[in-house]
Order: C-alpha cells, then structure tokens, then sequence
C-alpha cells in the first residue's frame, strides 16, 4: 500500500488543468466567432481583412496557436 501511494505522487502533475484547458478552448471559439462579425472598417482598424478574418474564424476548435501546445 505504501508503494503505491509513493508511485501515485510520484507521478507528474498536469502541466494545465484539463478544466483550464477546456475554458480556453470554449473563449477561443468565442472569440473566433466574434471575429467572423466584425464588419471590413473595424477588421481595417486591427490589420485584418475579412478574407483573413474569416479563414481564423474557420478554424477547427482543436487548431490552435503553436505557443499553446505542449508536450504531454
């Protein structure tokens, strides 16, 4: 028994929290809709065209900026 409680915290934590995650994810595509809203003077206002604005917004929930990514 005691072995197995040494194995269980030996064992490392998650980087990020599955809940963070997930929360992320969730603002994510919030905002990415949001994106697809906007109209061609506010896109102008952040350096965006709407071609640009609407290839962000199409893409996939799981695509996400490389900075996120970690090794599991």
């Amino acid at each position: 028994m005691a072995q197995s409680q040494s194995l269980r915290r030996a064992r490392p934590a998650p980087r990020q929290p599955l809940l963070r995650r997930l929360f992320a994810l969730a603002l994510l595509s919030r905002q990415r809709r949001a994106l697809a809203r906007l109209d061609a003077a506010l896109l102008k206002d952040i350096g965006l065209t709407q071609d640009e604005a609407a290839e962000e917004a199409r893409r996939a929930i799981w695509d996400v900026p490389a900075h996120w990514r970690h090794p599991l």
